[in-house]
């Protein structure tokens, strides 16, 4: 009997990671009806990391927390063994806000630190804290004020909200997050190497993606400065050229200097729960996709973590669209691949039909692939 592993990143704008695999796994019946077939959905830390977390089990708390620009939104976060995953998105994510340069310098953090309260209110004993696709560039300083951290000016006022008030920080106070977290293990999941500052930090890269022009760059980039100062002034480590800790708008700093986080992989801790490396033994297929197959998805996201994990399995992927040349999907180890987009008028198309057009290209690149073998 033939078994094939399914193992897709989400298609953003489309499908959770759980539902690809499902049309996905429709598409591999309809060419092997008898294949035994794994789902194993996967996430690399980012948006749709719950949904992943969910399908392996975990237990899911909803909440509504202060959004990025102050109004109430409805956010959750998973338990699962006693760990906390919160998802940075769920409470100040891009989603949230119609991106210009006010809200670039506007946009906090602070409902991601009310999510991270309720858990530790409610036991957890390790919080792991997922970055990507924030509306925010504030560094975590928001979060870590609602962890009770004091973000204060030169006379020891609290600065505020936003990513624009850190042009006045001058100071912290850290010792109401520890005393919070005494005990409690942090990890924030990222593949994102970025470091806070500079032309590859925070401000420079994900600014822009935010609303920031070039003058709310500069500026965020200015404040993220003093804003590392502040933190070392708190008593935290110095994490302006931490890799990965630009992450999330630099709430990866915030989480690394005020809670005493360590970075990991977001992919390979996600993975680890999924029972992906189990699936995969025995395995005589892999499929594998996400919303866009491209450079980045060679460093670090899903597909090219699943690539490494198949280990000379053959490879198939799926994605709305692919932006890698026949050498870059070689470097993958792919040995048959489609898009989306390929067989649809438009992306608006691809995205309204994407269980279908999932499910009729999985099973064709399975035909394919069969035929070969």
């Amino acid at each position: 009997m033939t078994r094939v592993v399914i193992a897709p990143d989400k298609f953003k704008g489309s499908l959770t990671a759980v539902e690809a695999a499902e049309a996905i796994a429709l598409g591999v019946r309809d060419a092997l009806p008898d294949a035994e077939v794994v789902s194993c959905p996967v996430a690399d830390g980012g948006e749709g990391t719950l949904d992943v977390l969910e399908a392996a089990g975990a237990r899911i708390v909803r909440l509504s927390v202060r959004g990025p620009l102050d109004e109430q939104v409805k956010a959750r976060y998973a338990v699962l063994d006693g760990t906390a995953y919160v998802e940075s998105a769920r409470a100040c994510g891009i989603e949230f806000v119609d991106p210009t340069p006010e809200t670039a310098l506007a946009a906090h953090t602070w409902g991601v630190g009310e999510l991270l309260m309720d858990a530790l209110m409610h036991g957890a004993r390790r919080l792991v804290l997922t970055v990507g696709g924030t509306a925010s560039t504030d560094g975590g300083a928001g979060m870590l004020g609602a962890l009770g951290a004091g973000v204060l000016d030169a006379f020891g006022a609290p600065v505020g909200l936003g990513g624009g008030t850190l042009t006045r920080v001058a100071s912290t106070e850290l010792a109401p997050v520890r005393e919070r977290l005494e005990g409690v293990s942090v990890a924030v999941a990222t593949d994102v190497t970025n470091p806070l500052l500079g032309p590859s930090g925070a401000a420079a890269v994900f600014g822009p993606q935010k609303g920031a022009g070039p003058a709310q760059v500069k500026l965020l980039d200015e404040a993220l400065g003093r804003w590392a100062h502040a933190l070392q002034v708190g008593g935290a480590p110095d994490v302006s050229r931490v890799p990965g800790a630009g992450a999330g708008g630099g709430v990866a700093a915030g989480a690394i200097a005020g809670m005493g986080a360590t970075v990991e992989s977001g992919f390979d801790l996600i993975a680890g729960l999924t029972g992906v490396d189990a699936a995969l033994v025995g395995a005589d297929l892999v499929i594998t996709g996400e919303g866009s197959l491209d450079e980045q998805s060679l460093n670090g996201k899903a597909p090219a973590g699943i690539a490494a994990r198949a280990g000379g399995i053959p490879l198939l992927v799926l994605a709305g669209r692919i932006q890698l040349d026949e050498a870059g999907l070689a470097r993958l180890g792919v040995v048959g691949s489609s898009a989306l987009i390929d067989h649809a008028s438009s992306v608006a198309e691809a995205q309204a039909n994407a269980p279908a057009l999932l499910r009729a290209r999985a099973a064709e690149l399975v035909r394919e692939w069969r035929s070969r073998g």
